[in-house]
């Protein structure tokens, strides 16, 4: 009796070891993509291991270090350009968009910070349109099939069709929310593949009151002269670390949401299909 207990248990353990060597090789196999494909799955990889370790240093060495680095290295550079500080504002934003830790907030402040309430506010709607647009497909063409690797297709095909059914509503109330982080969301929506014309909709609506909000704290936090550069020592730092504390805890918390839902609804589609096997099974 011992004998064959014990023997199940190793066939057990032999099955389960298998299961996850199997596994293992599926997420490193990518003999069946392309090499475009490919391409922007090493994109997104190295964009994810950059994200981690700014939010690693951002939370736990600097918490003011984005601040800084986006007076001496965005606002103060646009404002000397002038008129053609609009394109480096937009190849910011793009850069902040695929940088997770980088938030879109701490850009359309600084927007309010360059140009002031109406034009910042304009401004932080077209710089988040191009970012919002450009995080979805990236998302779309490289976080995918990682996806797909890690969860399996049907459980995306899940995730799918209730962001098809709900997706819109959703995105507009988060976009709306001005403390919920806008970045997360793109990837969501591209990795789920919506719809991109809704998904445009849905962003460029509530990117308004979120750009406007934004511009007007950015205008209040400090007065200058059009043409002048920013003083890092007239900003306000006490006002400034409070900001960046929010930001970064607010940031940390919808991270880690995200990585609990993710593991709930894999383990929640691992049930619901073996549970659908096992009824299939009986006769």
């Amino acid at each position: 009796m011992n004998e064959t207990s014990d023997n199940q248990q190793k066939k057990e353990k032999k099955s389960f070891s298998l299961k996850v060597k199997n596994y293992v090789k599926n997420i490193l196999d990518f003999s069946s993509y392309d090499s475009k494909t490919i391409l922007y799955i090493i994109i997104f990889i190295i964009l994810f291991g950059i994200s981690v370790y700014l939010l690693y240093y951002i939370y736990f060495v600097d918490q003011t270090f984005l601040y800084v680095l986006v007076v001496e290295w965005f606002v103060n550079p646009i404002i000397r350009l002038g008129i053609f500080g609009i394109f480096l504002f937009m190849i910011v934003m793009a850069i902040q968009g695929l940088l997770v830790p980088i938030p879109s907030e701490l850009v359309l402040l600084a927007s309010g910070m360059i140009w002031g309430f109406w034009i910042g506010g304009i401004m932080g709607i077209i710089g988040s349109m191009a970012a919002g647009l450009l995080c979805y497909y990236v998302a779309y063409k490289g976080g995918r099939p990682l996806a797909e690797k890690f969860v399996g297709e049907s459980a995306l095909n899940m995730a799918d069709n209730f962001i098809k059914k709900y997706g819109t509503g959703a995105i507009v109330i988060a976009r709306l929310l001005p403390f919920v982080a806008f970045d997360p969301i793109s990837y969501i929506s591209g990795i789920l593949k919506y719809p991109v014309k809704k998904y445009t909709i849905a962003t460029f609506i509530g990117s308004i009151p979120r750009a406007f909000f934004y511009a007007f704290l950015g205008a209040t936090l400090i007065s200058h002269e059009p043409g002048e550069t920013i003083n890092l020592s007239e900003i306000p730092f006490e006002r400034v670390e409070a900001q960046a504390a929010l930001f970064n805890n607010i940031l940390l918390i919808i991270l880690v949401i995200l990585i609990v839902i993710f593991v709930c609804y894999y383990l929640f589609s691992i049930y619901w299909e073996k549970k659908n096997l096992e009824s299939n099974k009986t006769p």
